[in-house]
């Protein structure tokens, strides 16, 4: 009945011939997924909506669920002589295994229920994890996890919608599969996702746009002006409030999702992790022919400097990406003074130079 069809640990074979513990991680991380699957199917059945009554490490209300799956994750993971530690959202400072456990050559971070603020109306959420190389004998300090995103040798998302479906790259493609319940398997579904170099679909928090830098005001005034503007064709606008469920649309039909930096608090020159969230996001979302960018530069690129440091987040269609980014390198270097709206002209009070 199922012959023929290539489930997760074949693709894995095929494509890590000579990483097989790399492989056996992400089927371990898959049987995380199916878990936390079975628990948002259940929501108010299970007794699993609502808020747990405490923070977590950034002071963010936890819900049910945001705990519930961070110990589906770390118990599933932990004692396979794989990794040799983990961070979590859900965590100030690194998970240590314990001292029973043989340590393996990886790091696992990972948002165990990204976009859980949708939970309790039923909307999808997701987790969103990353890979890296930890080649010391040492156990592993907080400083081991502050790597590049171009470091990561696997990434991926599970989004837990009308079906579930795992997205993931081990740096040879995004490749998406969906779970078959009956049989209990990730199926590849969705091999060598492309996403288009040019869309007509954005994705971005309009209620913030009293924050956004001139760069940003400039793209989307364009896109709102449609036909009628100087890109001669109208734009969609979707906001979801899941990262997963934004990249997820755009690793399927193109757009772009910006969550850039702004003025609300200078503290934070962005709202999403870098380690858990942007990196891995940013290495699918490539490997599929998209851009992921902080407006003014590769996002991949980035040197952390903290396991739960923050940043602003640009990626999707090529085209859109690198015409933001141009956005921003004019708005540096003056270029873009013609095109600055009225509100932030020179006599204004918010004025170019008062946001830099």
């Amino acid at each position: 009945m199922h012959l023929g069809r290539t489930t997760l640990s074949k693709f894995l074979i095929q494509q890590l011939p000579g990483a097989s513990d790399l492989g056996a991680l992400l089927v371990d991380v898959a049987a995380a997924v199916k878990a936390i699957s079975a628990m948002t199917a259940k929501g108010a059945l299970g007794g699993y909506l609502g808020e747990q009554g405490a923070k977590n490490a950034q002071g963010e209300a936890q819900q049910k669920l945001d705990v519930l799956a961070h110990e589906v994750m770390i118990r599933s993971c932990e004692w396979g002589g794989l990794l040799a530690g983990m961070a979590s959202e859900e965590l100030e400072e690194p998970y240590a295994l314990p001292a029973e456990y043989v340590r393996g050559r990886y790091l696992l971070v990972f948002d165990p229920l990204d976009g859980s603020s949708n939970i309790d109306v039923n909307v999808s959420v997701g987790t969103i994890f990353s890979v890296l190389r930890h080649d010391q004998d040492a156990a592993p300090c907080a400083t081991d996890y502050l790597q590049p995103g171009q470091r990561q040798v696997a990434a991926g998302y599970a989004i837990y919608g009308p079906a579930t479906m795992l997205v993931i790259s081990v740096g040879k493609g995004t490749h998406g599969f969906t779970l078959d319940r009956e049989i209990g398997n990730f199926i590849l579904t969705h091999p060598d996702l492309q996403i288009p170099a040019d869309s007509s679909e954005f994705a971005i928090n309009s209620s913030n746009a009293r924050f956004w830098e001139p760069p940003v005001h400039r793209y989307v005034t364009e896109c709102q002006a449609g036909k009628s503007g100087i890109r001669s064709r109208d734009f969609n606008m979707r906001w979801i409030a899941s990262l997963v469920a934004e990249v997820h649309r755009i690793l399927m039909r193109g757009g772009v999702f910006m969550y850039p930096k702004d003025t609300r608090d200078r503290s934070k020159p962005g709202r999403l992790r870098l380690l858990y969230e942007a990196n891995p996001v940013s290495m699918l979302v490539e490997q599929a022919g998209g851009r992921a960018s902080t407006g003014s530069q590769r996002l991949l690129e980035l040197n952390p400097e903290a396991l739960h440091q923050r940043v602003p987040l640009i990626l999707g269609s090529r085209h859109e990406v690198e015409r933001i980014e141009r956005y921003h390198a004019e708005f540096l270097s003056g270029a873009d003074r013609p095109f600055i709206s009225p509100l932030f002209n020179e006599r204004s009070l918010f004025r170019p130079e008062a946001l830099t």
